[in-house]
């Protein structure tokens, strides 16, 4: 499972327009919660070739105002039939709707994640059998991100095309600034066909480019890596069960390039992630 969070974007802070006017949430990728409104997105993911692990990921957000929306998240993960587990990750997001005019909408987005380390993985809780680990808060575990960025598209009668630009700073603390923190650019763009008023198609592309590359993956190449990034692609399918709740099925897939002697061409990682996904809004 490569990364549930981003499987989850999908779902997430649409604006229900034209033909999909009646969904108040229905995956479009502009979604966002109207004011005094509720919405809660839970994803169930597995992989085909991570031995048997399971993720659970929650999303759960508030409309502050028509324009303004928080939104918390966190991930559990399991594997040899709950011999192993971890707390992966939490984190707290808010959107500010900048433009909305027509068809036209525009987000300002501002996160912080407290949790698994991209490089060395972890998280906030973790358990193994073998060796034998059971660590809360573990530093050498935990790795905390900022994001900042932008997103916006265009919502017609019967799709939706949007894309988003995020920057992410990673350290081993909150207000850890200095050069040795991890930062990457996020550039993706996600799109909703509205095949019929209860079904949906969805697709996303994400790439991750590594900024300063002989940090983030020296440990794993052994010295200077260049040009280091990822591309992450998901589908899904969303059957509308009424204008609050949908249910999606989904797989995704992810190439890298971790540069360096080792890895100086982009591969395809084995297998792929499935899983499925309930969306509701109250």
């Amino acid at each position: 499972m490569k990364k549930i969070t981003l499987t989850s974007l999908i779902a997430m802070f649409a604006f229900a327009g034209g033909a999909s006017a009646a969904n108040v949430i229905d995956g479009n990728p502009l979604y966002m919660p109207k004011k005094g409104h509720f919405y809660s997105v839970t994803d169930v993911e597995s992989h085909t070739k991570m031995g048997t692990p399971y993720a659970l990921g929650e999303e759960f957000g508030y409309g502050i105002t028509d324009r303004l929306a928080v939104t918390v998240d966190t991930v559990l993960m399991e594997d040899n039939a709950f011999d192993e587990f971890a707390w992966d990750n939490v984190g707290l997001q808010v959107a500010f709707r900048a433009l909305d005019m027509k068809g036209w909408k525009a987000d300002a987005v501002v996160a912080y994640v407290a949790g698994a380390d991209e490089i060395n993985g972890g998280g906030l809780y973790v358990h193994t059998k073998t060796p034998k680990v059971n660590d809360w808060f573990k530093k050498d575990l935990i790795g905390y991100t900022w994001t900042a960025g932008v997103r916006g598209g265009y919502t017609a009668a019967d799709w939706t095309i949007a894309g988003h630009a995020m920057f992410d700073y990673m350290n081993s603390e909150s207000f850890n600034w200095n050069e040795k923190g991890m930062h990457d650019w996020r550039l993706g763009l996600d799109a909703q066909y509205v095949v019929t008023p209860h079904l949906s198609l969805l697709a996303g592309v994400e790439y991750t480019g590594i900024t300063n590359d002989k940090y983030a993956y020296a440990n794993l190449e052994g010295g200077d890596v260049k040009n280091a990034g990822t591309w992450d692609g998901e589908f899904g399918v969303n059957y509308n069960i009424d204008t609050t709740k949908f249910v999606g099925l989904y797989v995704n897939g992810s190439m890298n390039h971790q540069g360096g002697a080792n890895n100086d061409e982009w591969k395809w990682d084995r297998g792929f992630g499935f899983g499925a996904r309930f969306g509701i809004d109250f």
